[in-house]
C-alpha cells in the first residue's frame, strides 16, 4: 500500500502529536488528514514553517496542559449517580452512555465533549463504574459513576462511603416518562 509523509497540525491518539513527521496511508491522509487541517504535507517548505512556528505551538501546548491540570483539579472530588428504571436482576431498561455523563457534567459546568468520555462499554446495569474523561493527551482524570434502581433506596457501599466528603458534588438524573410508555404497553 501506498503511504504519504505528513506533519501533524494537531495531536491525534495512536499516530502523533502536533509537529511530528509521520508515515500514514495515502487514503487516510488524502480523504481525512488533509481535508480537514489536521495536517498537511511533509515538504521541505511546510517543514521550515512549522520549525517558526513551533516555539508558539509549545507554549500553546504549554497553556492548554497547565489549563487541563487546573480543570482536572478541580474536578477531582466530583462523583456522577444516575437513577434509572431497572429490572430485578439490576439489569436496565435502556442504558447510560458517555452522552449522559457528558450532560450530567454540563449541568455541573464542565463543557466536556462526549467524544472524550472514555467508557469500556455503556453501562447496562445497576453498579459502581469509572469513566475517564480525556482533558488533554497528558492529563485523564477518573470519575466515579454510580447507576442505581429508579425509586430504590439501595445505595451503594462506595457511594455511602463518598457521600461524607465535602467538596464531592453529585449528580442525581432520573428518567421520566419512561415508566409510563412501558406501563402503557
Amino acid at each position: 500500500m501506498a503511504t504519504t509523509t505528513i506533519l501533524l497540525r494537531e495531536d491525534i491518539d495512536n499516530l502523533g502529536g502536533r509537529g511530528e513527521v509521520v508515515k500514514v496511508k495515502s487514503g487516510y491522509a488524502r480523504n481525512y488528514l488533509l481535508p480537514k487541517g489536521i495536517a498537511t504535507l511533509a515538504t521541505k517548505g511546510n517543514v521550515k514553517q512549522i520549525d517558526r512556528e513551533r516555539e508558539s505551538l509549545l507554549k500553546k501546548a504549554a497553556t492548554e496542559k497547565s489549563t487541563a491540570d487546573a480543570q482536572a483539579e478541580q474536578m477531582r472530588g466530583i462523583s456522577l449517580r444516575f437513577e434509572r428504571k431497572a429490572g430485578k436482576d439490576g439489569t436496565l431498561f435502556g442504558s447510560v452512555t458517555s452522552m449522559d455523563i457528558a450532560e450530567a457534567l454540563q449541568a455541573l459546568g464542565y463543557e466536556i465533549d462526549r467524544r472524550k468520555i472514555n467508557l469500556k462499554d455503556t453501562i447496562k446495569e445497576t453498579g459502581d463504574y469509572t469513566a475517564g474523561v480525556k482533558l488533554h493527551r497528558e492529563v485523564t482524570l477518573q470519575i466515579p459513576v454510580t447507576v442505581a434502581a429508579e425509586g430504590g433506596a439501595e445505595k451503594s457501599p462506595k457511594a455511602a462511603t463518598e457521600g461524607s466528603n465535602e467538596q464531592e458534588k453529585v449528580v442525581e438524573d432520573s428518567v421520566e416518562n419512561a415508566g409510563d410508555e412501558t406501563e402503557n404497553q
